[in-house]
């Protein structure tokens, strides 16, 4: 779990043992409290316990009830916990007091997603956008972290600091958050040049999104493998968050049928906004995909709410009218048969086995590549540069070497059509 330093660096320990909090208010969040739980645990966290209470408004000194605090208290020191999870994002006030009353650390929902995304991140840019995302939670929090954390080594407001060295601190914290938006532009204006290069190759770009532990890229490596591409594979793993960094492969369904494949981050209910904003660089290449193809866990009940809040995610970054492809993975263990009310084409698979893979691989063709023109183009021999123009860009049928140059029977874009129509011809 998360801890910091002297020097705002992380300090992980290796278990913890923490009871989960949660406060309804009007919403069932059975779901959301379940959701806790999985993340608690891909965190290396053992959850012993759950308390949750049920209320017409959150008490802005603790979040829960008085009489609740001292149960939860009771229920820290009856148990040998030695962390509390919230549900609900804090106050440093709340914070602090809760951890005077449990006497053991006290965390929410947001710090525990960003611990998980700090250990998850590998690329550099990865690791900025978490740690932009950490620092910029922290600073209004400086002064509401509890004295009981002394006793778990470490963080700032553990060492009992004054207002000069909160302001030492604050100031500390946002010349970093300064350096690292600095080198976060710079690394997109790279990414920016990368995407200009894939526009004017004119290669189509398809971007796999969803749910975390979905299956994208379970999704990726079978696709890799139906291309031949299997040396390419990305991390798969049945956990959340096991994918940060956004992955690029390139599939060749055929000659001349090629695009590209992204693996984006997964999402989750209640995602921070601050890392929605500093992962939003890496996000938008969702928005500038040209077809997106939602990964929906098939087999899991609340399968719908998870739809939804990929699907808002997706509206807060502008990529909501993109046209898209629903996905239903993992149909091999999936009860029955999900029902999909979204209006768009629909495909249900299994990544596991590659059940149905084929008829996925049919609607992205027929989706990127559908509007080509199918004609025969008769290319003189001195325009070699417009054959293997072609060549690396249309999907060609087939080549014949006529009297009077190269004769091409292709399927070509609209765009490249245009270029290319004064050499179209009806010489079979």
């Amino acid at each position: 779990m998360l801890r910091f330093n002297e020097n705002n660096e992380v300090i992980r320990d290796e278990e913890y043992r923490a009871i989960l909090v949660g406060i309804q208010l009007k919403e069932d969040i059975s779901y959301s409290m379940e959701e806790l739980e999985g993340l608690a645990g891909a965190d290396n966290i053992e959850v012993i316990g759950i308390l949750v209470q049920s209320l017409e408004r959150p008490n802005t000194a603790t979040l829960i009830g008085k009489g609740k605090v001292e149960e939860l208290a009771e229920m820290c020191r009856n148990m040998e916990a030695d962390m509390v999870i919230f549900n609900d994002e804090l106050s440093g006030v709340q914070i602090r007091n809760l951890e005077e009353a449990t006497g053991v650390r006290v965390i929410d929902r947001t710090i525990l997603i960003l611990d998980i995304f700090a250990d998850r991140a590998d690329s550099r840019e990865g690791k900025l956008q978490v740690e932009l995302a950490q620092l910029q939670y922290r600073m209004p929090r400086l002064t509401g972290f509890g004295k009981s954390l002394s006793r778990l080594g470490g963080g700032i407001g553990t060492r009992g600091p004054g207002e000069k060295k909160l302001e030492t601190d604050r100031r500390h914290i946002a010349g970093r958050i300064d350096d690292i938006r600095s080198e976060l532009k710079r690394l997109n204006r790279t990414r920016e040049v990368q995407r200009s290069g894939r526009e004017k190759s004119q290669i189509p770009v398809v971007a796999l999104m969803g749910y975390t532990n979905s299956g994208k890229s379970a999704i990726m490596n079978r696709l890799l493998y139906m291309s031949e591409k299997d040396d390419k594979t990305v991390s798969s793993q049945d956990m959340l968050f096991a994918t940060l960094d956004t992955q690029h492969r390139k599939i060749e369904l055929e000659p001349g049928c090629e695009f590209i494949l992204i693996d984006t981050v997964g999402f989750v209910s209640r995602l921070p906004h601050s890392l929605v904003e500093a992962f939003k660089s890496t996000l938008d290449e969702v928005k500038y995909a040209d077809l997106l193809v939602h990964i929906v866990d098939g087999a899991y009940e609340n399968r719908d709410f998870q739809i939804e809040v990929t699907d808002q995610v997706i509206r807060q970054i502008g990529a909501g009218h993109k046209e898209k492809i629903m996905v239903y993975n993992k149909m091999d263990i999936a009860p029955e048969k999900p029902v999909d009310t979204s209006g768009n084409d629909v495909v249900y698979v299994s990544a596991r086995t590659g059940s149905n893979m084929h008829e996925l691989i049919r609607l992205i063709k027929d989706k990127i590549f559908g509007g080509r023109i199918e004609t025969y183009l008769l290319v003189p021999y001195e325009k070699g540069s417009v054959t293997s123009y072609l060549c690396e860009n249309a999907e060609i049928i087939s080549m014949d070497y006529k009297e009077k140059g190269t004769l091409i029977h292709g399927r070509f874009s609209e765009e490249d059509y245009g270029k290319f129509k004064e050499y179209e011809t009806g010489v079979r």
